[in-house]
């Protein structure tokens, strides 16, 4: 197995697995680190790492777990050429919509099952991960044989991946959240006790309105009270996680809007939807991606 990317979400995802020791892991990163701590609320986990930072130095394998960014993954078409074979699974840990889409041209005759990850993740050095669980599972995935071996990858551990056989509609709904989350924390630079504000919170259900008929549109089998169980699931994290596009804008990194909130504001266009508010924190999240916090 290789897994791409050693941030807040492949790291916790490689330290884990290989607390199982079933897998020969292989972390393909752009600085080699020697072992990895996972913070948890049971304990940290401690493991040694292979990894590697030069793309020949890989062979195929049976899975690679892509867990960069949705922006970075043109940059890891080096390691998914030498990767992926005709029976390589590649499970894209990535937010947003049309994983498939993104990663096809890049994977050759590999197979991509993607997947929504739903656990809270924090980056705390190069070596040192934080993980926190936000609701009942980690991960979803399509209830087809691709991702129910992607679910029994995680046997024995404390990772939980849900089978629907209704992911569109799922990965809408983790998109509701990212799309009005994400944006918000980063521009605000607050963490997640922001949205414990009345007007934050007035203006995130303005954002689901829009986005919630986006998604219908597209065929998203959302429920009635669909925004409240959205604003539920946002006010259940706690007021001191932060979101990843918080955590990248402070480190000074590219933002993931577009795959986010730009997402939102694509598929309106192909609906011909209106969605200002969205398009409005889109703009506004673009340009702060050229001011340098100073932390």
């Amino acid at each position: 197995m290789a897994i791409i990317g050693l941030g807040s979400i492949g790291g916790i995802v490689a330290g884990l697995l290989s607390t199982t020791g079933r897998y020969d892991i292989v972390a393909c990163v752009r600085r080699r680190i020697e072992k990895l701590t996972v913070e948890r609320a049971e304990g940290a986990v401690e493991v040694p790492v292979t990894a590697l930072n030069d793309p020949a130095q890989v062979k195929p394998v049976d899975w690679v777990l892509l867990c960069t960014k949705a922006q970075d993954t043109a940059a890891s078409a080096a390691w998914l050429q030498r990767l992926c074979g005709p029976s390589t699974r590649v499970a894209s840990l990535q937010n947003g919509i049309g994983h498939a889409d993104r990663l096809r041209p890049l994977v050759g005759q590999a197979t991509v099952v993607p997947t929504i990850v739903y656990y809270n993740g924090e980056r705390l050095a190069p070596d040192r991960v934080r993980y926190r669980r936000t609701g009942e599972h980690d991960f979803a995935v399509a209830d087809d044989a691709d991702g129910q071996a992607f679910a029994h990858l995680f046997d024995g551990t404390s990772l939980v991946t849900f089978v629907s056989s209704d992911f569109k509609t799922l990965a809408w709904r983790k998109l509701l959240l990212n799309a009005a989350a994400n944006p918000i924390s980063a521009l605000t630079l607050q963490r997640n006790q922001v949205f414990r504000r009345d007007d934050v919170q007035a203006l995130c259900r303005a954002l689901l309105e829009e986005a919630v008929t986006v998604a219908r549109a597209d065929g998203a089998k959302l429920a009635a009270d669909e925004i409240e169980q959205a604003m539920t699931r946002l006010l259940s994290v706690p007021a001191d996680a932060g979101s990843s596009m918080y955590f990248d804008r402070m480190a000074g990194r590219p933002l993931e809007i577009d795959a986010l909130t730009g997402a939102v504001v694509a598929a309106g266009e192909r609906y011909r939807i209106a969605a200002p508010l969205n398009r409005m924190l889109l703009t506004l999240a673009r340009a702060a991606r050229e001011v340098k916090i100073d932390a």
